[in-house]
């Protein structure tokens, strides 16, 4: 990014590599019949959203269909190998906080405008809890959750609001792992 020069060691190199090879593996897995092994003839193939989410890392996660569209050039969930590889990448352990943030506002994100309303947070919480809470301890939690956490006064939280909020709570970015 930017003048940032980052460098890497032959073994970061050579690990960088297997990763991503075993991430070729599996994409084309998913769907071998539109998956190439060499890309040379057709470089823009992208897998759909169904075959995506059917992936046993995916499978359970009640985001799974809004992870994959966030990562989705296209915005419809049908991604292409980088697109995946991001996907992954994200998902990973090893990935900064600051980067699954901001995949985590992108997914939380239902209406897709740039902030969390309390439809997206009724959503969110509805998924997370799998639709477990009344419909009044939603509200009742959703307007807390605004109200302590929305800065500026606007009734909705920005993307400075979330990442606010979720630096009071450690284990927040958990459930995309």
């Amino acid at each position: 990014m930017g003048n940032k020069q980052t460098i890497f060691t032959d073994e970061q190199l050579d690990a960088y590599q297997v990763r991503v090879y075993i991430l070729h593996g599996r994409y084309h897995e998913l769907a071998p019949h539109l998956v190439p092994m060499d890309y040379t003839n057709e470089p823009d193939v992208t897998v759909p959203l169904a075959l995506i989410v059917s992936m046993p890392e995916l499978n359970e996660n009640p985001f799974k269909n809004r992870i994959v569209e966030s990562f989705s050039e296209d915005g419809a969930g049908n991604l292409s190998f980088n697109d995946f590889v991001d996907m992954f990448s994200v998902l990973s352990e090893m990935a900064p906080r600051e980067l699954k943030a901001i995949y985590a506002f992108k997914i939380y994100d239902f209406n897709v405008d740039n902030f969390l309303c309390k439809e997206d947070l009724e959503k969110t919480l509805n998924k997370l809890t799998r639709e477990e809470l009344s419909p009044e301890e939603v509200t009742l939690v959703c307007e807390k959750a605004i109200e302590e956490a929305d800065l500026d006064g606007d009734n909705k939280l920005s993307f400075a609001d979330f990442e606010n909020m979720i630096t009071r709570a450690p284990d927040f970015l958990r459930i995309n792992n």
